[in-house]
């Protein structure tokens, strides 16, 4: 049977007690920034830029007509050179902002033994490695509620102490309520165990301009197969709350039903606003997670796609 424990809290609040426990966000954060480096670099060989159609005078490429589109978008003269016609794209040159929050309240300290690292690790290795593509790829980067926009080759350094400083909103499981630009995005990386109702406000709130959002499950696999048998006990890390019950492989299945119907909610919900859903098991690597996301964000920005 798998084991689990819960991080203490010096180890999801950065910055507090970090003389006094070694186990600390703080004291760990220099070997997270060094992990999303590595997570970064692997992911610049799986990405070939991220250029895009767009308003701008730098040509990018030819593609073949779609039917429906104007007809004085075709390139007569490539077009003369082939069977098919094709339309000249120019290459996007208005730089954007992508907006990020990282979930540090008390279900992030979760972590398995069949785990590669706890939720918060992961949550702050993802979030760090691609923002730190993305400034690569000449975009700005902020922090809702914790850091203005900046486009720093250190925003990996810049971000881990918005982190570290930021000890207001380490007990919330919800980014701040915020409304932000028709062109810029935002990443949510966290378990969204909360109701769905409070994460629909939120998403609401932060696409009510028109701006796009990827939402970023992290899942313990413990999380998703509950494989624990006889005796034991439920804590609920947000509210402190305990439950015993009597036969935990009676649980399992309702319990997994219920995650299931969560995400598809989850996704449902993103669908409809345009937005994206990754789920990440914190047994895969997270460049797999970063890889995604950056994928679906390019994708999102010629059409709105909701993903899995």
């Amino acid at each position: 049977m798998a084991r689990v424990r819960v991080l203490p809290e010096s180890a999801r609040a950065p910055g507090r007690r970090e003389t006094e426990n070694a186990l600390s966000l703080a004291h760990r954060m220099p070997r997270l920034v060094l992990e999303a480096r590595r997570v970064a670099a692997n992911l610049a060989h799986g990405i070939h830029g991220r250029r895009r159609a767009g308003t701008g005078e730098t040509f990018w490429q030819f593609r073949p007509f779609v039917a429906g589109e104007a007809a004085q978008r075709i390139d007569w003269r490539r077009s003369g050179r082939d069977d098919r016609l094709y339309v000249r794209e120019r290459e996007w040159e208005t730089a954007q902002t992508m907006w990020f929050w990282i979930d540090r309240s008390a279900s992030m300290g979760y972590v398995s033994d069949l785990a590669q690292a706890s939720k918060i690790e992961r949550a702050i290795v993802l979030g760090l490695a691609l923002a730190h593509c993305f400034v690569e790829s000449g975009e700005r980067v902020g922090m809702l509620g914790s850091m203005p926009p900046r486009a720093t080759r250190q925003i990996a350094e810049s971000m881990a102490q918005a982190l570290v400083a930021d000890r207001a909103s380490r007990e919330d499981d919800l980014p701040p309520q915020a409304s932000i630009a028709p062109q810029h995005e935002a990443v949510l990386i966290g378990d969204f165990l909360s109701p769905l109702r409070e994460i629909a406000a939120m998403v609401e709130g932060i696409s009510s301009r028109g701006a796009r959002g990827h939402l970023v499950m992290i899942v313990d696999p413990v999380e998703e197969t509950f494989p624990f048998q006889g005796q034991a006990v439920l804590h609920d890390l947000e509210d402190g709350l305990s439950l015993r019950i009597g036969d935990a492989a009676s649980w399992g299945q309702a319990y997994r039903l219920r995650i299931r119907q969560h995400r598809e909610e989850l996704q449902d919900l993103a669908r409809r606003r345009g937005w994206t859903l990754t789920i990440h098991r914190t047994d895969r690597p997270a460049s797999e997670a970063a890889l995604r996301i950056m994928t679906l964000v390019a994708t999102s920005r010629g059409a709105g796609i909701g993903g899995r």
